[in-house]
């Protein structure tokens, strides 16, 4: 397996579009993309044409050189570009290849790393953002030191939109997508993750702002009817006044929580007779509460999540007991069904995963998601 760099541009028709299809077609059929730097905008350089779109991308794959380039020239071609000479040209989609592990290669077919990579700011500016200690090996010269040393001012300016990783274009297609589980599964940490992977709004439970939560966990019998009657009007405001304001839906939002988890521990919590009212309100508040279209349910024993809390040190949930958690995990078990009637669940076993400490952690998990996405309804 060899770790190659390319640089993918484009200033014809939907510029960002055929970047991204770009970067489709390249984990299609060139290997698997690592990562993807954030695009950057550049006037046109030795002619006269419209401004460039500009990034580069890490990728995996056991094509050799002269394979991947016969297959990025393929992909080329595909989006209507012509190679009809090596000058600066109008360009749909231009694809080059700047390093191929730490392979040197001067034939007339093929220049590997890039002869002119040294001279692009618009090539180095991308390629410090996902590689900057890369070394060139005629140089001997980080990728960094390259970008210092360039003597092209060419202005970069950063795009806000991002293209999107392939890994993600089936969660993408929900605009509002929630992540649940028990305490210490890994809830705001998958959410955060997703947030930004997708380009999303990230909306987190405002827990630490619950003055009844540090006093439920010391007298949990008086004080569980006010701390969840205060959550769940919390999660109602914010997934709907809070979302309107920011506007939120225009782009996406992952949240780390599902409105409905109020009867969850609602129902674990209160006493028998406080139970019933409570469900009156809930159903009253949730009938126009914002809805996602996906719920991703994390599995995680108890076991597992009591270690999880301790690890991450907020000192009022220290003392959340084992029985606790393990009666916790069985209201989510009993809820599931309910949740997978009103939109789509997906639930991901992750207790053998440790997808925050863990990069490839993270991409099994991703890869567990889609394979429930992708499965016929």
């Amino acid at each position: 397996m060899a770790q190659v760099y390319l640089s993918i541009g484009s200033n014809l028709g939907n510029r960002m579009q055929t970047l991204q299809d770009g970067i489709d077609a390249i984990a299609s059929s060139i290997g698997t993309i690592d990562l993807i730097s954030t695009v950057v905008e550049t006037p046109a350089v030795g002619f006269d044409g419209q401004p460039f779109l500009n990034a580069c991308c890490a990728v995996q794959t056991t094509l050799a050189p002269q394979q991947l380039m016969d297959g990025l020239l393929s992909i080329e071609e595909k989006h209507g570009r012509k190679r009809a000479n090596n000058g600066y040209e109008d360009r749909t989609l231009d694809l080059d290849l700047l390093f191929y592990d730490e392979l040197v290669v001067q034939t007339k077919q093929l220049s590997i790393p890039h002869p002119s990579l040294h001279k692009r700011n618009f090539v180095l500016g991308p390629l410090v953002e996902i590689a900057p200690n890369k070394v060139h090996p005629l140089f001997q010269k980080t990728a960094q030191e390259l970008l210092r040393s360039c003597v092209d001012t060419t202005e970069l300016s950063p795009v806000s939109a991002l293209l999107l990783h392939p890994m993600y274009s089936l969660l993408q297609q929900h605009s509002f997508i929630s992540v649940e589980g028990i305490i210490g599964c890994g809830k705001t940490s998958l959410a955060k993750a997703l947030a930004d992977a997708l380009g999303f709004k990230s909306l987190e439970e405002r827990f630490a702002d619950n003055p009844f939560l540090p006093k439920f966990y010391r007298n949990p019998k008086r004080y569980s009817f006010p701390l969840e009657l205060s959550f769940l009007a919390d999660r109602f405001k914010q997934i709907n006044e809070d979302a309107e304001q920011l506007d939120l839906f225009q782009s996406g939002v992952v949240a780390d929580y599902h409105i409905s988890k109020s009867l969850v521990f609602a129902k674990n919590t209160l006493q028998e007779d406080e139970f019933p009212l409570f469900q009156q309100l809930y159903e009253l508040m949730s009938r126009s509460a914002n809805q996602p279209t996906l719920c991703i349910y994390l599995q995680q024993t108890p076991q597992r999540a009591q270690k999880n809390i301790k690890k991450r040190g907020r000192s009022y949930e220290q003392n959340i007991s084992l029985d606790y958690l393990t009666d916790l995990a069985k209201g989510y078990q009993e809820h599931v069904p309910f949740l997978a009637s009103n939109m789509k669940l997906v639930v991901v076993d992750v207790s053998d995963l440790d997808f925050v400490l863990y990069p490839e952690d993270m991409k099994k998990l991703i890869n567990r998601i889609n394979a429930q996405l992708g499965e016929a309804p």
